[in-house]
């Protein structure tokens, strides 16, 4: 006769977000309580982009700014060189500047290349720029929002040197990287001698747009929050400055932070008058929904495909 060990039931503690406690926050906003097979995604992206170099070569590599990390990598369109539909006006072919997550701690261009290789052939430019990460930035966000800010800035003024149309420039993000790109989409472009619909378009999937939350979350442990962060880089507070047409996503295994924040994020896009579409993916978790992105008849892939004018 066999016996089973009772599970023991954790006791539920004081509320600190909504309906949670301190552990489910945490939880809320650790991707691998809800992902457990982080590393493997992890692993086949990197084998897969390997892979996608060999096919497509190694990408152009250009600085955006003065320090090391300020580069960014640029995958050209072989449809430059002959007929493209793709091809704007001036001659040059649309541009998708991906931002990438890690928790705003990990990540670097050269890991992305597998999002890169649908793009090319479709008949755009993919750039992944680099930026600081917020432990070298001693817990602060605001050099990382800063980097990503200007990087998109420096694809604006030279899209030119790798055949790229300035006025049809896409963002793309995941993770941590669509805090990142929320903070571009709401960014006051004039200030910076620049158009305020400098983007034609954003998709951002399984993002954070309101630091308040992730503040009281153990994220707090190395993002050093002050009440001026938690303002000034909360998208959701500052869409009167938004002039860019959004495509948020999430996945249904995502947790259930990630889920909300995205909902709530396209709820008062919507309410404000502004064009945003909501996607789900069903039965996907947070880096499995990336892996859609890499391929053109996945949820994320059709989706921006079908946004930049490129999809077949």
């Amino acid at each position: 006769m066999s016996t089973m060990t009772a599970v023991p039931v954790r006791s539920k503690g004081p509320l600190v977000w909504l309906n949670m406690d301190q552990q489910e926050l945490d939880d809320a906003y650790d991707q691998n309580a809800y992902a457990p097979n982080r590393d493997q995604v992890a692993k086949r992206r990197l084998a897969n982009s390997a892979a996608a170099r060999a096919r497509i070569g190694e990408p152009l590599r250009f600085a955006y700014g003065p320090t090391p990390i300020e580069g960014l990598d640029v995958y050209r369109t072989p449809s430059l060189s002959s007929p493209a539909s793709g091809r704007g006006k001036g001659g040059g072919a649309p541009v998708a500047i991906f931002i990438h997550g890690g928790a705003w701690r990990t990540g670097a261009a050269a890991e992305f290349t597998v999002l890169a290789e649908p793009f090319v052939h479709a008949g755009g430019n993919f750039v992944v720029p680099d930026f600081i990460n917020v432990d070298d930035a001693g817990g602060s966000l605001f050099p990382m929002v800063e980097q990503v800010r200007r990087a998109v800035g420096w694809v604006f003024r030279n899209a030119d040197k790798f055949g790229g149309d300035c006025n049809r420039l896409h963002l793309i993000s995941h993770s941590s990287g669509s805090h990142l790109a929320g903070c571009v989409v709401t960014h006051d472009w004039a200030k910076d001698g620049l158009p305020r619909d400098i983007l034609r378009g954003a998709a951002l999937s399984s993002g954070m747009y309101d630091l308040a939350p992730v503040r009281l979350s153990k994220r707090s442990k190395y993002v050093k929050f002050t009440d001026a962060m938690e303002d000034e880089l909360s998208a959701i507070r500052h869409l009167d400055r938004l002039n860019t047409p959004l495509v948020l996503s999430y996945g249904t295994y995502e947790t259930p932070e990630f889920q909300r924040q995205t909902r709530d994020f396209a709820a008062a896009v919507k309410a404000m008058g502004k064009p945003v579409e909501l996607l789900v993916g069903e039965g996907y978790n947070h880096f499995e929904m990336l892996e859609t992105l890499a391929n053109p008849y996945g949820l994320l892939g059709r989706a921006v495909l079908g946004q930049m004018g490129l999809l077949k």
